[in-house]
Order: structure tokens, then sequence, then C-alpha cells
């Protein structure tokens, strides 16, 4: 007994020891200056709780963090419906249809958000590429308003989000048995059937774990909503950058980042409940 404990104690010792650099690090970087603008929160001029009082009473503010909330569920639906067929076809193809097809779902990550956007003001813009090869195809009479509105926000937060809904989804497909499939048609399953009482079932915490990380990644989304949505396209992090850019209260954007960090957190925590988002990615 006293052999094992001195065992486990060594290997404890060891985990500690391995761990430490990188907790260190995070705590200097990460959550020291986190503590720093929870405190900065509680400087407003009205008291410790004036400013979260200010953002949650305003009626003007309530509005930015529900107009948040509203374009990251709608950006994370588009992206799971998506990302469904694409996995599924990632599982199917092959050789260098199969590399092709996976370099298309990467590639977004080695480009620049900003750039993106930018193509995207580019191609939407009211004589360029899209509003041209419509009108050119006798299919509209005059160039479509596709710019600072919901359909350029959700165009471009959709290129940039979806490999991560891919992913996961790919992931948890390549999982499944298909011994399972085959038994399921053996037994005179349909393929619908098939589809949705075993395969949908079994990808299903795939589709949750992305789900989740776009929907959170979208909660800050900032460039995108920015450059392609409107007056009425603003976002969290649009507010938080004018409180500390145009009306110089840090206070009150030390607030609003922590209301939104609390939705991050509220948001974890639900998923975690739901799916254990670490086995579904790993391999």
């Amino acid at each position: 007994m006293a052999v094992a404990r001195d065992q486990r104690g060594r290997r404890a010792a060891v985990t500690a020891a391995l761990l430490l650099p990188a907790g260190a690090f995070l705590g200097l970087w990460f959550l020291w200056p986190l503590a720093q603008l929870l405190w900065l929160s509680f400087q407003a001029p009205g008291g410790w709780h004036a400013a979260y009082a200010e953002i949650l009473g305003s009626e003007v503010f309530r509005a930015v963090f529900v107009n948040t909330l509203r374009l990251a569920l709608v950006v994370t639906v588009i992206c799971v419906l998506l990302a469904y067929p694409a996995a599924w076809l990632l599982t199917r193809v092959r050789g260098v249809w199969f590399s092709l097809a996976l370099y298309c779902v990467l590639v977004p990550f080695w480009i620049s958000v900003l750039v993106r956007t930018f193509s995207w003001m580019l191609l939407l813009e009211r004589r360029g590429p899209v509003n041209t090869l419509l009108i050119e195809a006798g299919l509209i009479d005059r160039p479509l308003r596709l710019l600072f509105n919901d359909i350029g926000v959700h165009l471009g937060m959709v290129h940039v989000l979806l490999p991560y809904a891919i992913l996961p989804v790919y992931a948890a497909m390549l999982k499944v048995d298909p011994r399972l499939l085959q038994a399921s048609e053996g037994l005179g399953a349909s393929g619908r059937t098939t589809f949705l009482r075993v395969f949908l079932p079994l990808t299903m915490p795939g589709v949750l774990a992305g789900a989740a990380f776009v929907f959170l990644l979208a909660l800050g989304f900032f460039i995108t909503p920015a450059l392609l949505g409107g007056p009425h396209n603003q976002t969290a992090a649009m507010l938080i950058d004018r409180f500390v850019n145009d009306r110089l209260v840090w206070p009150l954007a030390a607030a609003a980042s922590f209301i939104l960090l609390g939705i991050v957190l509220l948001v974890l925590l639900v998923a975690s409940r739901v799916v254990a988002i670490g086995t579904v990615v790993a391999r």
C-alpha cells in the first residue's frame, strides 16, 4: 500500500510539474488581466453596480444583446444544415477527391477574416459579380441590396464559421460503425429509416458539438457584422468597441464584456450537459 501511495504521489507531482508552466502562463496573461477587467467594471461613478445596471436597464443595450444572440443562433442553424451533407461527402470520397474536398474545408483557416469580409463586400455590391450575374441571367431587373443588412452579415459569418461545424460532424461520422447501418438495412429498414433511426442519432453528438463551437464564436464576432451589416446589425462586440473608442467609458465596456462572458459560460455549461465535446473531436 505504501509503495502504491508513493507511486501515485510521484505521478501527481510529475503531472503538477508538467502543468505548472501552462498554468502560470494562463494565470499571468489571462486570469490576471481578466480580474483587472472585472475590477474595472465596478469603478463606474454611480457605484460598483452602476455599469451593469445601466446596460441591463437600457432597452437599447438589451436589444443589442438580443440581436447578438439571434444572429449567432441563425448563423449556427445555417452552418449545421450546410455542414452535415458536406461532412457526409468527406466520409464517402477517397483519394484525390478527398484531398480536394478537405482542402476546400480547411483553406478558409489560412485566410484572414478581414480579407474574406472585404471579398464579400466586392462580391455583393450593387455592381458586383453577384448582381451582374443575376441581371444578365434575367432573374432580376435591378440590383439587389445585399450589403449592410442581414443577408450580407449571414453570408460573411457562415463563410467564416462553416469549417468549425463541418469538422466535428465529420469526426462523429467517422466513428459510426458501418456494420450498424448494414444490420439496419439487412433487417428490412429503408434508407430513410436507417438514416433517421441509426445514423442521425449516432452523429448527433458531433452536430451538437459543431453547433456549440459556431454559436460561441458567433457571439463574439466583430469584423464581419461591422463591415457587412447596417445600423440594425449591432452586436455586443461592436457595443464594447463603441464604449471604448467613442464614449471612452471603460467601466461600461468592462461590464458589457463580462455580461457577454457570462452568456458564453452559460452556453458552455448547457453544452457540456448535453454532449462531451472533447470525446467528439478526439479520435
